[in-house]
């Protein structure tokens, strides 16, 4: 039985849904919520409300500053309401409380960061080659923008592009991903306490093949800001082709972690556990390739198992809780697959590999010894609790296996050596590498990646511009007249 119904925000108001669908508890398996389905219609009326808040005196003519102190309002209310969002997310999710806690609680600083921004983007004077012609750049809203996020960490997700998108002026519709939509509704009204006028931010959810397709292929839609998995990018860009909004993209990732064998072993070990068992292994960045040097791999695994039999798996409501559920069946049964074929095909199960006594989508923590294979796990995005760990033998190996992957999102490197550090550092194809630490960052770093890991960054001081367009302004300083209208000046 569900004991709560959500709507849908769109040009100020929560509307009645039309058609609604169950959420799931992934710790129970059972239906707790009712979602909105919307309807290509509903698509339809928010954009359009986004495309009149655009051009509205309200939010046209307000200046920058106005701007950034709703986003900083915004902030400080998310930060104040981080405990209710964090158990709503918990409960339609199954991210452990205290992540959830402590990550909404820092998403504020996301919207203080873009607030403190908004008056701070420059445009340019530009002394051009042309006597008497003074040129000056704008830079002016790119439009509406289409944000679609996943389920996963979608509180952060969002306010990576609500954020710079706001700052610039754009106006927004996003789209909360049907599985776990409950925190991104409940945000919703605190997008309309803040004051923001009608329109300018809308939030809905419902399915890829009418609400998600209908969005970004949107004839009023400029700009879209996806982050997900490649396959549904894919579908993302087709759509795309109809109204060429400009489009960045940040997907998911087959991160490696390379441990060397001067590496400090246990912090090491530590940043690998939080890498692949922290969210349930439910992060585009989750370090779920292990390089670790051949000389202490039998050692740093035997710490890793230790490690991961020890991790408290239980209610996601329980703060005593370090693991939770997995967010779908369809989650759990994919990952089951790939590990049975892994093992099939030679893998060496380290620990793990099996489902927790009782209800719910949980998985065991799970550790697989590749043995120098090219196994399914080491290859595929699980999006889970499993470890596939390869070894090496130098520099050289470890850098050609932490780069064999059409992926390149995040990295990790462990090493005493501060030259060995900076040369991986330099050389690994992936947007983001952290050296003795993992899964850390900050509103003031861009994050994205390479290859099938992505198009675009979001985060930091340039993230406003992806938002806006150029525009040149030229300024005839002469009272001369034109002196010879057939030829370009």
């Amino acid at each position: 039985m569900t004991d709560a119904v959500f709507r849908n925000f769109i040009d100020g108001r929560f509307d009645e849904p039309s058609a609604t669908f169950d959420s799931v508890d992934p710790s129970a398996g059972t239906a707790w919520a009712r979602m909105p389905a919307a309807s290509e219609a509903d698509v339809d009326r928010a954009v359009e409300a986004a495309h009149r808040a655009l051009r509205s005196d309200l939010w046209r003519r307000m200046t920058a500053t106005a701007r950034g102190k709703l986003l900083v309002k915004l902030g400080d209310l998310v930060a104040a309401n981080a405990g209710r969002l964090a158990e709503l997310e918990t409960r339609d999710t199954g991210k452990i409380i205290r992540e959830t806690r402590a990550q909404i609680a820092y998403v504020g600083d996301y919207y203080r960061y873009y607030g403190g921004l908004a008056d701070k983007h420059e445009g340019a004077h530009v002394p051009v080659d042309k006597a008497d012609l003074d040129v000056i750049i704008r830079r002016e809203p790119i439009g509406v923008v289409a944000a679609v996020v996943p389920w996963n960490s979608q509180l952060f997700l969002s306010a990576v592009k609500l954020g710079p998108a706001l700052a610039a002026g754009c106006t927004i519709v996003l789209k909360a991903s049907e599985d776990g939509p409950a925190p991104l509704l409940a945000f919703a009204e605190l997008v309309h306490e803040a004051g923001f006028p009608a329109g300018v931010v809308n939030i809905l959810t419902g399915f890829g093949h009418d609400c998600g397709r209908r969005l970004t292929s949107h004839p009023l839609v400029s700009r879209v800001a996806f982050t997900g998995g490649p396959s549904t990018a894919r579908a993302v860009v087709r759509n795309t082709a109809e109204n060429l909004a400009y489009t960045t993209l940040e997907l998911g990732g087959k991160s490696p972690v390379v441990v060397f064998a001067d590496a400090d072993l246990d912090s090491a070990a530590n940043a690998v556990v939080a890498g692949i068992f922290a969210a349930t292994g439910q992060s585009c960045v989750a370090g779920s390739r292990l390089l670790v040097e051949r000389s202490v791999k039998d050692e740093f695994l035997a710490r890793l198992k230790r490690k991961a039999e020890a991790i408290r798996i239980g209610d996601p409501q329980d703060p005593a809780t370090e693991m939770g559920p997995l967010a779908t069946l369809r989650q759990r049964d994919w990952i089951e697959k790939v590990v049975a074929e892994s093992l099939t095909a030679g893998g060496m199960l380290v620990t793990g590999g099996t489902r927790p006594v009782g209800s719910g989508f949980y998985y065991a923590p799970t550790i697989i010894d590749a043995n120098g294979s090219d196994l399914p796990c080491v290859r595929e995005e699980l999006f889970g609790p499993v470890l596939s760990v390869l070894a090496f033998d130098s520099e050289a190996q470890a850098l050609a296996l932490a780069n064999d992957t059409p992926f390149g999102l995040a990295s990790g490197v462990f090493t005493s050596n501060l030259g060995k550090a900076h040369r991986m550092a330099r050389d690994i194809h992936a947007g983001v590498v952290w050296v003795n630490t993992y899964r850390a960052v900050s509103p003031l770093v861009p994050f994205g990646g390479y290859g099938l890991s992505g198009l675009g960054r979001e985060g930091g001081l340039d993230a406003i511009r992806d938002y806006t367009r150029s525009k040149s302004v030229w300024i005839n300083t002469s009272d001369e007249p034109i002196p010879d209208p057939f030829v370009m000046r």
